[in-house]
C-alpha cells in the first residue's frame, strides 16, 4: 500500500509589497503623525504653556512664511556650506592618513598615543580657540566640523585597513601586484564598508557641530538665526528654525544612505537588505 505524499509548496519570488522595507515608510509616517498631534494638542489643552511652546500648526505656518524669504535660504546655504566643506576636508584627510598610517604598522604604533589623546577631546572644547583664531567667520565652523568628522572617519578607515584578509594580501603579492595595485584591489574593497559607516556618522555629527558653532559663536547660518529669534522673543520662529534643522538632518541622512547603497551595491549587507 503506497502513501501519497503531497508535493512541497512552490515558493515563488516575493512580491514587492511583501518586502520587509515596504512597511518602514508608513510606520515612520505614523510616528510623525502621532508626534504632530501631541504637539498640537499639548499647548491647546494647557499641558504646557502656549507662550513658550506654540502649537505645531503655528510653527509650520511660520516656517512656510519664512521659507518664502531670501534670508531663510541664505542661512540654509551658510549651514550647508560649512557642513559640506568641513565634511569634505575631514573625509580627504582621514582617508589619506588612514591608508598611509594603517598600512604601515610602525607609523600606526608611533601615532597611537597621539590619536588616543586627541580623539576624546570634544569639538565644542575648541570653540574658544576657534573664536580667537577666526572670530565669527565661517572658518570657526569649519574648524569644529572638520575636527569632529575627521576622527569618526579616520578610526573607521584604520579598522578597515586592519581587517584585510592576510591570505588575500599574500595572494595578491604572489601574483606580483604592486603596492598601489594591492591597495586598489584588496585593501580598498575591504575598507570601503567601514569608510561609508564613518561617513554616515560624520555627516550627522557634522551638521550638529555646524549648528552648534553658529549658535554659540554667531557665525552665519541656521544657528545664528535661532539665537536672533530667541533674543527677539519670536518663539514660534525659534521652533520653526528647529523644525527646519530636523528636516535638513533627515534629508542629509537619506542622501548619505542612498549613496551608501549605491557605492556598496556589491556588498553582502546591501544585497541582503535589497533581497529582504
Amino acid at each position: 500500500m503506497s502513501t501519497a505524499t503531497a508535493p512541497p509548496p512552490r515558493v515563488g519570488p516575493r512580491r514587492p509589497g511583501h518586502r520587509a522595507g515596504a512597511h518602514r515608510l508608513p510606520s515612520g509616517l505614523l510616528g510623525i503623525a502621532v508626534l504632530v498631534l501631541l504637539w498640537e494638542a499639548a499647548p491647546r489643552i494647557g499641558v504646557v504653556p502656549e507662550r513658550y511652546f506654540p502649537p505645531v500648526s503655528e510653527v509650520l505656518t511660520t516656517l512656510a512664511e519664512r521659507a518664502t524669504t531670501a534670508p531663510f535660504w541664505e542661512a540654509l546655504g551658510h549651514t550647508l556650506y560649512g557642513w559640506a566643506l568641513g565634511l569634505s576636508l575631514a573625509f580627504v584627510a582621514a582617508v589619506v592618513l588612514g591608508f598611509v598610517l594603517g598600512s604601515t604598522p610602525r607609523l600606526r604604533a608611533f601615532t597611537t598615543s597621539t590619536v588616543d589623546f586627541l580623539r576624546p577631546i570634544p569639538s565644542v572644547a575648541l570653540i574658544p580657540l576657534a573664536v580667537l583664531l577666526y572670530g565669527t567667520d565661517i572658518r570657526s565652523t569649519l574648524l569644529l566640523v572638520t575636527y569632529a568628522c575627521f576622527w569618526l572617519i579616520y578610526i573607521q578607515v584604520l579598522y578597515g585597513v586592519a581587517d584585510v584578509d592576510p591570505v588575500a594580501e599574500q595572494t595578491a603579492r604572489s601574483y606580483g601586484l604592486g603596492r598601489l595595485a594591492r591597495v586598489r584591489h584588496v585593501v580598498w574593497p575591504t575598507t570601503l564598508p567601514y569608510l561609508m559607516t564613518g561617513l554616515r556618522l560624520a555627516a550627522s555629527v557634522g551638521l550638529i557641530l555646524s549648528i552648534t558653532a553658529q549658535l554659540i559663536i554667531g557665525s552665519p547660518g541656521i544657528g545664528q538665526q535661532i539665537t536672533t529669534a530667541q533674543q527677539g522673543g519670536a518663539i514660534a520662529l525659534v521652533y520653526a528654525w528647529i523644525v527646519a534643522t530636523g528636516i535638513l538632518g533627515v534629508v542629509i541622512n537619506l542622501g548619505v544612505r542612498a549613496l551608501e547603497r549605491r557605492v556598496l551595491r556589491w556588498h553582502t549587507s546591501v544585497r541582503g537588505e535589497a533581497d529582504a
